[in-house]
């Protein structure tokens, strides 16, 4: 069984949570296209991507450790 998490951001508050929404629909049509089973999801809203000093991709990283996923859809 392939398990993936899906990780979305987008780095400009002029962006929306339809970013987002749109990003994480593209990754579960594909997960769905190609039998990934998405176990979570990791979001960071208005922050660049110029940085890895974002929450949510160091929760990822630490999360990691713990073998549950092998992928990571972006």
């Amino acid at each position: 069984m392939k398990t993936a998490v899906i990780y979305a951001r987008y780095s400009s508050r002029n962006q929306t949570e339809q970013s987002i929404e749109g990003q994480v629909h593209v990754c579960e049509d594909y997960a769905k296209r190609n039998n990934i089973i998405i176990v979570d999801s990791y979001i960071d809203r208005a922050i660049s991507g110029t940085t890895d000093e974002r929450e949510s991709f160091q929760k990822m990283l630490k999360d990691s450790n713990n073998k549950k996923w092998n992928y990571v859809l972006i």
